[in-house]
């Protein structure tokens, strides 16, 4: 009898330690609200909104110490429609990210499948739409540079350093998965951040090969199911930020260039923009934000962002601008639940080519009929 206790007592002991060297987490985000527009395509428009401010999505990862600083880590995650209860990319349900992996304490970790770019990771923090506050009618026009990451990468692996004293880096690869086109939708992109006390700084690359390829569908990039705002033979992004704190202050200015050639769909507020095969069109952009904590629990944020574009190719030439300008105030219901307020204005300026004047295109909402568009927001987000 005593030695069934023992051992008992042993296997007992053995599964306790198991369990706590392995752990799931559920975690995600809840935004609806409700969402005022001046113009969409000629009409002004109330809608109840749908990750507004931030995503809804949720997700699990997962974490198992295999013993000497060697982790298996996974992610799990999906986005969707809190209104509809839909998924943000049809018939896909882990549509954000899908990955698994090894973690080194020493060395960084290595993962594989639906991944994010290095944009997201390291430059888009520094931004007003990428930041952990959230904001995603402050995108730039058509979320160019991915900062408000429209997508993520298929197909990928991907390396991301351990902190060196505040100095991260990393890359990914997301392959074209087709036989005999090994640049037919492909994807890579690299970055690095360097963080210092109030002080942080980063910068970004991405490329995008055929982005969108609709002879392969299941290469890098999709377009058509929610997955990418615009498709292209080649597209280049590059950026760099810095941001730095003082006190309840934080200020932060963000540069990205988007070059997209042979442009073959733009997808915009759900809508898909016909006849653009053949444009090229580049964008520069200049971002300017800031937030102030009035309160622990109430705070103000702001950003103007100037996007200098140039148009060129089969379908005419033209310098189209856009100016964008957020204002939004945030209070705290506690650690996990807020109510927000925001409006955001954008004024565009310039031709499209042969397609005429530009018209203000405010992110997730269609296109205005006129260069203005004006949108107020207010709504209730919770964090788990």
């Amino acid at each position: 009898m005593k030695k069934t206790l023992i051992v008992a007592g042993i296997m007992g002991a053995f599964a306790i330690n198991a369990h706590a060297q392995s752990s799931v987490t559920l975690y995600g985000t809840l935004d609806a609200g409700l969402v005022y527009s001046n113009n969409q395509g000629g009409h002004s428009n109330w809608q109840q909104g749908s990750g507004t401010v931030s995503n809804t999505y949720f997700g699990l990862k997962g974490n198992e110490d295999l013993g000497g600083g060697l982790h298996a880590i996974f992610t799990l995650e999906s986005g969707f429609n809190i209104n509809s209860g839909a998924y943000s990319e049809s018939n896909t349900i882990f549509n954000r990210q899908a990955y698994v992996g090894l973690k080194s304490d020493q060395y960084g970790t290595v993962t594989l499948g639906r991944q994010y770019d290095s944009m997201v990771d390291y430059l888009a923090p520094l931004s007003e739409t990428g930041a952990g506050y959230g904001n995603n009618l402050a995108a730039h026009p058509f979320d160019n540079d991915n900062l408000d990451n429209s997508f993520s990468v298929k197909n990928a692996v991907k390396y991301t350093s351990t902190n060196y004293a505040g100095f991260t880096f990393g890359g990914l690869y997301g392959f074209s998965n087709d036989a005999g086109q090994f640049s037919n939708n492909r994807a890579w992109s690299a970055g690095a951040s360097y963080v210092n006390g109030p002080l942080s700084v980063a910068a970004s690359y991405l490329q995008l090969n055929k982005s969108g390829s609709s002879d392969n569908l299941s290469g890098a990039v999709s377009q058509g199911d929610g997955t990418a705002q615009i498709a292209a033979n080649l597209q280049r992004t590059f950026g760099a930020g810095i941001n730095y704190a003082y006190g309840p202050a934080n200020v932060g200015f963000v540069y990205t260039h988007t070059q997209l050639d042979g442009i073959t769909g733009v997808n915009v507020g759900g809508e898909t923009l016909g006849g653009v095969a053949g444009t090229n069109l580049h964008m520069d952009n200049y971002e300017l934000n800031g937030r102030y904590a009035l309160t622990p629990a109430l705070s103000l944020a702001a950003a103007y962002t100037f996007t200098n574009g140039h148009m060129s190719g089969s379908n005419g030439s033209g310098d189209p601008k856009w100016h964008t300008v957020s204002l939004q105030g945030d209070y705290s219901l506690s650690k996990r639940t807020d109510v927000y307020l925001e409006g955001v204005y954008q004024h565009a300026t310039g031709e499209l080519g042969n397609f005429g004047a530009n018209v203000a295109s405010i992110n997730t909402l269609t296109p205005s009929s006129t260069a203005n568009q004006t949108a107020v927001a207010v709504g209730l987000r919770h964090r788990f």
